[in-house]
């Protein structure tokens, strides 16, 4: 893997963690039922969590000398609560699998201070899911 590939590779990351940050706000705000009131407190302390990594990675980015992307991912809405849920979920698996696709690749390029940045986020996505599994019963 070359730095400029990965580069490319950390702004699809980007990509995702604005999507996550726009999903779990909209997700906050209209998830109804009081077995969901914790969650849905939770879901705005993830999105405030993924706008930080989403800077984290900005700073990765042009600290690699390239330039963030302000490209989107696609973001998945849902008038079920369970539904919302599972959407979220399937993001922080996918976010927690490309960070290890990424720190793996940051060691590889021996950008020990970028992989380390990575270890702290993919430990927070962790825990994002976590709380998810938790709120579904599993």
């Amino acid at each position: 893997m070359t730095k400029e590939e990965f580069i490319v590779e950390l702004n699809k990351d980007l990509e995702y963690e604005y999507a996550a940050a726009i999903q779990y706000v909209q997700h906050a705000a209209v998830i109804t039922g009081p077995e969901y009131d914790a969650i849905a407190e939770e879901l705005q302390i993830h999105a405030d969590e993924e706008i930080n990594h989403a800077k984290q990675i900005s700073d990765l980015v042009c600290d690699l000398d390239g330039t963030p992307t302000v490209e989107v991912d696609e973001r998945k809405i849902s008038e079920d609560a369970k539904t919302m849920l599972e959407q979220d979920l399937e993001g922080e698996q996918t976010a927690i699998r490309r960070y290890k696709e990424r720190i793996a690749q940051a060691e590889e390029l021996k950008e020990y201070g970028v992989r380390r940045v990575l270890e702290e986020i993919l430990m927070e996505e962790e825990e994002h899911r976590r709380d998810l599994l938790g709120a579904l019963g599993r």
